[in-house]
């Protein structure tokens, strides 16, 4: 794979505040990853802030309930980012796997259809404050299992939807 097709992408992504910039830097038979960058407007604290709490920014286009209200992220070891359903029903989307307030969040899981095939993925989410008073949340999705005819058909897919749900993060 080339990957220097994808230098005037992202470097576009960079200077233009508030627009996601999403890469399929890779994809293969067992699997993907993404590479996703938003401006947001505002300081490191209050990304942060917007970030810890999805109901804010994920779609309930996206959610199993239908709304995103459901949704909540537990930032302790063994943490959830999980789902209320109807009638005392539940999705674990993602496990916490690191927190460093203000700079870094990893979770583990697989998001949307990958849950049902079993892939697993590492989602990584840095902060980096910007001189001019924004913060860059840089995104990085490691996928890997196994997919019948692969992952690439699924790898745009989910980088479609995951650039989707990064927009919004990045729009207060």
């Amino acid at each position: 794979m080339n990957l220097r097709i994808y230098r005037p992408l992202a470097l576009l992504c960079l200077l233009a505040p508030g627009l996601a910039g999403a890469t399929v830097v890779a994809s293969g038979a067992g699997g993907f990853v993404l590479h996703t960058e938003v401006v947001y407007p505002g300081g490191v604290d209050a990304a942060w802030q917007r970030l810890v709490q999805p109901a804010l920014w994920w779609s309930a286009d996206h959610t199993y309930s239908g709304s995103a209200a459901h949704l909540t992220l537990t930032l302790q070891p063994g943490g959830c980012w999980c789902e209320a359903l109807a009638e005392g029903g539940w999705v674990r989307h993602m496990d916490v796997l690191f927190v460093s307030p203000g700079k870094r969040l990893r979770l583990a899981g697989g998001l949307g259809p990958l849950q049902g095939i079993g892939a697993s993925g590492a989602l990584t989410f840095t902060l980096k404050a910007d001189a001019n008073g924004t913060t860059r949340i840089l995104t990085d999705y490691t996928v890997s299992g196994f997919a019948a005819g692969g992952f690439e058909a699924l790898a745009a897919g989910v980088d479609k939807v995951l650039t989707e749900q990064l927009q919004r993060l990045g729009t207060p």
